[in-house]
C-alpha cells in the first residue's frame, strides 16, 4: 500500500480526526490520503492552520465537545507552506501545546546539499527552520514503520507537550510499503502526559507540602495550565471545599470558576489588582503546573511573594532550575498527579485569611473609575463584565493574545465553571484570535465560541473570515474598534510625548470598513451602543446559530488601568514595580485596608 495512506490510517487509529491544511503540490499524496480518512478543513493561510490545530486540541478536554471529535493535525506544502507555519509553531512551543505538523518536501534526490541554498523547486530547509520551536523536527527520507513513526508523533504530548514537525519528501509519500505494515500493533505508545514523572513523586514530599500549607496563615494555591481541564473538573468539589485561597494563571484561567467562594482571581503583570495584592501578601504560595514566568511574577521578580515561601510544581526541570523567581522548594513531577495526591491531605483551616481575601476583593472592583471613557464610546471593562454575564457555562472563550482587548479580557472577564478560555500569551502575537477561534468552533460546533480581539490584531488575519463563512461557524466576534494599536499608542504617548507612528489612522495605519467587509463574506455586523445587551438586534444575532461580528466603539485615548508601570532606577536604568504596586496608586486609607500583610519596606499602593 502507499505510505501516505498508511500514515493516515495510523493517525486515525490513534485518535486523530481533523486535518487543517492549505493545498500544495508537494503534499499531493498526503492530502489525497487525508481526505479519505479525516475531516479536512482548508484555511486561507498556513499560520491559521497551525493556530487552529493548537486551539482545537486545547479545547478537546472540555466535556461539551461532541463524541467522535478527536485530535487535529496540520498539513502544509514545502517552501512558503512551511515558512508560513513558524509563528504558529513558536506559539505552541512557548505555551506547551500539542501540535503535529506534517510538511511536504521535494523528492529526496532533489534535496540540496548542506552547502547549497536550493536545488529543488520551492525547496527550503524546513527541518532546520522548525527545529528551535519543536520537540522533534525530522525529514523522513525513508518510510518509517509504525513504532518509529509514532514515537516521533507521540512526543508531542508526552512529558511537557509541544509541537512536532515531520517533513516527507514527495517520493517518500508515494512509496509502496509492505502490506504487513498495516497489521503492526498500533497500541505501543502510552498517551498519558507525564507518566514518566508519576513514580518520582513520593507521598512524603506531598505530606510535607500539605503540612506547610496547614501551618501557614495566608496560603495560596495557584493553578497553572499544567493542570488539565479534566483533572480540574474531577477535583472541583475538593478545591471548592478548601479553606484557603485558590487562584489561576492566565493559561489555567478556566480550571476554576470565578463563582467559587475561595476563588481570588488571576494574578499577573496585567492581572486583577485585588488578586495581585493578595498573592503578594501570601506566606505560602504553592504554584502547581505553572512555570512562573516573568508575566506571572512581575519583572521585579526579586519582590515576588516578599514575605512567603514559594513552592513550585512543574514537569520541566529546566523551568525549576531558572534563577527567577526565588523559590524555596522545587518539585519535578506531573502537576495533575501532584494535585490529586495533595487534596487527599488535610490542608488546615484558614477562615480569617479567607475573610480578608473576600474583603479585598469586594472593595477593589474589576472596572476602576480611574479609566477615562469619553461620551459616545463604550468602557471596555464594563463591556467585558457584561459579556461574561451573558456567556453560558458551555461557551468557549477566546480572548485573542495581545493588546488592549486581551488584557481587558484577562482582567475583567469572570470565567464560569465549564467554560474553556484559550489564549497564547507566551508569544503574544497579534492576529492569533480569529484562527484560534476557528479551531475552537470546529472542535465544538454545538456550543458558541466567543472571540474578543482588537481591530489591529484582527486585521492581520482577517482573510480567515472566509473560513468562518464557508463553514458557517457558531462564532461571535467582538471587535474592539479604536482604529489602531492601543498598547503601542499608549507607549508612544507615555515615553515619547505622543510622537505617534504606525499606531493609528492618523499615523499611517489603515483599516477596512467593517460593515462592508462583513457584507463581502456574508457575515452580519452590528455596532454596539449603550445598553447594547438589551437590543433586539443583538439578542437575535447572539442567540442565532452562525457567525456574527459586533463592533465595540472605543476612543483612541481610552486608558487601560490598573497596570504595572516602570520607573527610572537610581543607576539610570528601568525598574518595574512589583506585582502589588499597580498604577494608579490607591488612596491611602484604601491602600492601608488592602495591604495589611505587606512588609513595611514594601508599602502597598
Amino acid at each position: 500500500m502507499k505510505y501516505s495512506d498508511l500514515i493516515f490510517d495510523w493517525l486515525k487509529e490513534n485518535g486523530f480526526t481533523h486535518c487543517y491544511f492549505v493545498a500544495g503540490g508537494n503534499i499531493m499524496h498526503l492530502l489525497n490520503s487525508a481526505r479519505n480518512k479525516m475531516i479536512c478543513v482548508p484555511v486561507v493561510h498556513e499560520v491559521a492552520a497551525v493556530i487552529a490545530t493548537e486551539y482545537h486540541n486545547a479545547t478537546l478536554s472540555n466535556p461539551s465537545v461532541p463524541n467522535g471529535v478527536g485530535k487535529a493535525m496540520t498539513l502544509v506544502t514545502a517552501g512558503p507552506g512551511l515558512t508560513n507555519t513558524i509563528t504558529g509553531l513558536s506559539g505552541a512551543w512557548l505555551e506547551s501545546r500539542e501540535v503535529l505538523v506534517i510538511g511536504g518536501q521535494v523528492k529526496v534526490e532533489d534535496l540540496a546539499p548542506t552547502e547549497m541554498r536550493q536545488l529543488g523547486i520551492q525547496e527550503v530547509n524546513g527541518v532546520a527552520l522548525a527545529k528551535p520551536v519543536c520537540k522533534r523536527s525530522i525529514c523522513v527520507k525513508e518510510p518509517l514503520e509504525f513504532p518509529a513513526f509514532f514515537s516521533e508523533v507521540s512526543s508531542s504530548w508526552l512529558g511537557r507537550p509541544g509541537p512536532v514537525f515531520l517533513e516527507l519528501p514527495l517520493d517518500v509519500q508515494a512509496k509502496d510499503v509492505p502490506a504487513e505494515w498495516s497489521d503492526q500493533n498500533t497500541d505501543l505508545v502510552s498517551k498519558d502526559i507525564g507518566l514518566s514523572h508519576q513514580s518520582s513523586l513520593s507521598l512524603e514530599i506531598v505530606a510535607d507540602i500539605a503540612l506547610r500549607i496547614s501551618k501557614a496563615e495566608r496560603p495560596v494555591i495557584l493553578l497553572g495550565g499544567g493542570i488539565s481541564r479534566s483533572t480540574a473538573h474531577y477535583l472541583e468539589s475538593q478545591l471548592a471545599a478548601l479553606s484557603l485561597a485558590v487562584m489561576t494563571t492566565w493559561n489555567g484561567s478556566d480550571r476554576y470558576g470565578a463563582a467559587h467562594n475561595n476563588y481570588f482571581g488571576r494574578p499577573n503583570t496585567w492581572g486583577q489588582r485585588y488578586s495581585n495584592l493578595l498573592l503578594q501578601q501570601s506566606d505560602c504560595l504553592v504554584a502547581i503546573g505553572s512555570r512562573l514566568g516573568l508575566q506571572q511574577t512581575g519583572f521585579n521578580w526579586k519582590k515576588f511573594v516578599p514575605s512567603g515561601q514559594v513552592i513550585q510544581v512543574d514537569i520541566d526541570p529546566i523551568e525549576l532550575a531558572k534563577p527567577n523567581p526565588i523559590i524555596d522548594l522545587a518539585i519535578e513531577t506531573d502537576a495533575n498527579n501532584f494535585l490529586n495526591k495533595l487534596l487527599t491531605f488535610d490542608l488546615g483551616k484558614h477562615d480569617r485569611w479567607l475573610e480578608y481575601c473576600k474583603k479585598v476583593k469586594e472593595v477593589l472592583p474589576l472596572s476602576e473609575n480611574c479609566n477615562l471613557t469619553p461620551t459616545g464610546y463604550l468602557n471596555p471593562y464594563e463591556m467585558v463584565g457584561k459579556l461574561s454575564e451573558l456567556c453560558s457555562s458551555e461557551d468557549h472563550i477566546v480572548p485573542c493574545s495581545s493588546g488592549g482587548a486581551f488584557t481587558v479580557m484577562m482582567q475583567a472577564f469572570n470565567i464560569k465553571q465549564g467554560q474553556t478560555m484559550t489564549t497564547n500569551k507566551g508569544l503574544a502575537s497579534m492576529g492569533y484570535g480569529l484562527s484560534g477561534a476557528i479551531g475552537t468552533a470546529i472542535t465544538d460546533s454545538t456550543n458558541r465560541t466567543v472571540l474578543v480581539e482588537g481591530d489591529g490584531g484582527f486585521t492581520q488575519n482577517l482573510q480567515e473570515l472566509a473560513t468562518v463563512a464557508v463553514n458557517n461557524l457558531n462564532l461571535k466576534i467582538f471587535l474592539f474598534c479604536n482604529e489602531g494599536y492601543a498598547s503601542i499608542r499608549m507607549t508612544q504617548k507615555n515615553y515619547f510625548q505622543g510622537a505617534y507612528i504606525g499606531c493609528d489612522n492618523s499615523s499611517g495605519l489603515g483599516f477596512p470598513n467593517w460593515e462592508k467587509l462583513g457584507e463581502a463574506y456574508g457575515i452580519k455586523v452590528l455596532e454596539l451602543s449603550n445598553n447594547w445587551w438589551l437590543s433586539e438586534k443583538f439578542t437575535s444575532l447572539w442567540k442565532k446559530n452562525g457567525p456574527a461580528i459586533f463592533l465595540v466603539p472605543l476612543h483612541g485615548e481610552q486608558t487601560y488601568f490598573p497596570k504595572i508601570t516602570s520607573r527610572v532606577s537610581k543607576d539610570g536604568g528601568m525598574e518595574s514595580n512589583p506585582l502589588h504596586q499597580m498604577s494608579p496608586e490607591l488612596a491611602k486609607d484604601l491602600a492601608d485596608l488592602v495591604s495589611r500583610f505587606l512588609p513595611e519596606e514594601l508599602p502597598g499602593n
